[in-house]
């Protein structure tokens, strides 16, 4: 349990550095956002991946995915939060 965690971080960073670094633009998160935004993706990477290429209906669910697949996911979930965040980020109501 402690390795899948430690891997889980180690994803985290790479998937949340790159994807930061593709996304054009000012990120106001620091190095937990990051990590966390790396986590997220790893699993909307996951969620993806297992809705496109899945071929047994049984085997469905939310799981980690390889470094690729995390950054894509990653990059995904930095665009829906910038997107969700712009309207704050000018200064007006949601």
């Amino acid at each position: 349990m402690i390795g899948f965690l430690l891997y889980l971080a180690l994803l985290g960073i790479v998937a949340g550095f790159v994807a930061r670094a593709l996304v054009p633009g000012r990120d106001p998160i620091g190095f937990g956002g990051t990590v966390l935004l790396g986590i997220v993706g790893s699993f909307v990477g996951g969620f993806l991946g297992d809705v496109l290429f899945r071929t047994d209906a049984e085997d469905a669910g939310l799981r980690p995915s390889g470094v690729i697949g995390s950054i894509i996911g990653a990059v995904i979930a930095l665009l829906v939060y910038n997107a969700a965040t712009r309207r704050n980020r000018r200064g007006l109501r949601v």
